[in-house]
Order: structure tokens, then C-alpha cells, then sequence
């Protein structure tokens, strides 16, 4: 037998034994591997034409393979199949075994992108909004609210939150310096209650500041900068204390940002731009959760939607 006519068995066996004594994977990775491979070649060999070995495959028998198991499996599980079939099939070509990695020719399906979580504008009030009950609020608190309105009034990641400088703030002017993915710098601006927030956390901010705390804009209470691991706390403790059961994270009021301005009319372009988007594709995904909500609304105001079809 020579090395091109390399049997699917003695085949997956190199392979595994690659993963396991090179690679140095885990027993359950090569477990995961061992179990996708064998089960894609399981379906092509009942197909018509099957290939006896691996250089028998070609580009339309992986073709086959997909159109085979379309109703069976989901697009993530096709796309995770079709991946190790093609780390598989590129152990095989390094080796000599085979001349072509033709599961490299094949697009791996498109994975549905879900539509983003959101939080209510009442929801997202019930966060923002400290209760003050008459007295004055802590250093801790007047921070937090300011993390809150700038979250959710500038719509920025929380990486992108915790990196900032007192100096990447215009307070009268009511915008923020951003520095996004890639390096890229862009203005944000944001509203009345955000730049009240700001200004009442700066004014406490020195009870916290030590000499490493530098120019952080937003400090833990040992005055070094705050991390996102921390902010995400922050937010999970404050849904907790306002009665809020859904789950609140830093991406979700970025969402909620993005979604609430497009259900209020602004362009999509703006919104692109203040969420440094890199293309529109990524922030047309927004237009979908809008229309759900439109749908919802239909359904609970519209005489049609609420009593359902009508004879004719």
C-alpha cells in the first residue's frame, strides 16, 4: 500500500496519535475530534461513489457530505464537524499522504448571528437611577452611577470604559474620547444626566486617588484602575439591589443603547459611528430587535393583534 492509498483507519489513527503525542491535546479534545471525523467519514462512505481512503476524496463528496446531514445536524455542529475534517485532511497533505486539502474548498455554512439581549428603557431607569432617599450617596455610589450613565449614554464596551483618562473627558462639551478595536480613536457624546453623574464622581475622586491611580477616570476603592471584571460586579450587585431578574452586563446596556436610540429614529449611520462599528452589517442587527419590538407592540395594542385574524 502506498502512502497516497492511506486506509480511513490506519489514516485516523496517525492523525489521533499526532493530537495526542505532538499536539499534546487533552483526551477529551482528541475524544471530540476522533468522534467528528469518524462521523463524517461513516456518512461518506454510504454514499454513492464513496471514497475508499482519504485521497479519494474531492471537493463535491465534502459537498455531499453537507447536503447530506443539512436536517440532522445544526450549523454549529456542521461547521465543527467540517473543521476537523479539514485539520484531519491538512495533517494528512503535511505528511505526504495526500497532494490536496479539499475540504478547504468548501464555505462552511453561515452560523446564524442571534439577535442582541436587550434591557426596557424602564429597566435600564431602575439601574441608572441611584435611590437617594434623602441622604447623600458614597464615594462608591456616586462612582458607580457614573459607570452606569456612561455605559448605557455612550454605548461603549466595558474595556473601552475602564481604559479611560479624566483627560478623555469633555464635560461641557458632553463628549468622550474612545479608544476602540484596532487602536481606532472616535468622539462620543453623551447626555445631561451622564455629564451630573460624572461631574459628582470627579468631585470624590480624589478621596480615592493615590499616586499609581495616575489619570484613571474610574477607580477601585484601593485607587488603582477599575477592571471590567469589577465593573461587571458592579452592575450584577446593582440588578440585584434594584429587584431587576434580568441578567445585566456591560454588552447588554451597550445594546440597549444602540436599540433604543434606532426605536427613537436615529440613523443607523450615527449609531455605527458611536458604536465603532467597522462595517454597517454589524449594526443592521439592531434594525431586527426593533422590529420585534414593533411586532410586540402590534400584537398588544392592535385590535387585529390582540383578537387575532379576522374572517373575512
Amino acid at each position: 500500500m502506498t502512502r497516497n492509498s492511506l486506509s480511513w483507519l490506519d489514516a485516523i489513527q496517525q492523525f489521533l496519535a499526532h493530537l495526542e503525542y505532538q499536539r499534546r491535546l487533552s483526551s477529551h479534545t482528541i475524544r471530540a475530534y476522533r468522534s467528528d471525523v469518524e462521523g463524517v467519514v461513516r456518512v461518506l462512505k454510504g454514499m454513492e461513489d464513496a471514497p475508499q481512503c482519504p485521497a479519494d476524496m474531492s471537493v463535491d463528496m465534502v459537498r455531499g457530505w453537507l447536503e447530506e446531514v443539512h436536517e440532522k445536524y445544526a450549523v454549529s455542529t456542521r461547521c465543527r464537524k467540517i473543521s476537523a475534517l479539514r485539520s484531519f485532511l491538512a495533517f494528512l497533505k503535511r505528511g505526504g499522504m495526500l497532494s490536496e486539502n479539499v475540504a478547504l474548498d468548501v464555505a462552511l455554512p453561515k452560523k446564524p448571528m442571534p439577535l442582541p439581549r436587550t434591557l426596557s428603557v424602564d429597566e435600564v431607569f431602575a439601574l441608572v437611577e441611584p435611590v437617594d432617599k434623602g441622604r447623600s450617596l458614597s464615594v462608591r455610589e456616586l462612582r458607580d452611577t457614573a459607570i452606569f450613565e456612561l455605559l448605557y449614554g455612550g454605548g461603549m464596551r466595558v474595556a473601552e470604559l475602564v481604559a479611560l483618562d479624566t483627560t478623555d473627558i469633555d464635560l461641557e462639551g458632553r463628549w468622550v474620547q474612545v479608544m476602540g478595536k484596532g487602536q481606532k480613536e472616535r468622539m462620543v457624546p453623551f447626555g445631561t444626566k451622564a455629564k451630573t453623574a460624572l461631574q459628582r464622581w470627579m468631585g470624590v475622586r480624589n478621596e480615592w486617588r493615590i499616586p499609581r491611580s495616575e489619570q484613571a477616570l474610574f477607580l477601585g476603592v484601593r485607587g488603582g484602575r477599575l477592571s471590567d471584571r469589577m465593573v461587571r460586579h458592579v452592575l450584577r450587585d446593582r440588578a440585584l439591589a434594584v429587584g431587576l431578574t434580568t441578567r445585566v452586563t456591560p454588552h447588554r446596556l451597550r445594546h440597549s443603547f444602540a436599540t433604543h436610540l434606532l426605536d427613537e429614529g436615529a440613523d443607523l449611520r450615527a449609531i455605527q459611528a458611536m458604536l465603532g462599528h467597522s462595517s454597517l452589517g454589524t449594526t443592521q442587527r439592531y434594525t431586527s430587535v426593533s422590529m420585534e419590538r414593533l411586532q410586540t407592540s402590534y400584537q398588544h395594542a392592535h385590535p387585529m393583534g390582540l383578537f387575532g385574524d379576522a374572517e373575512d
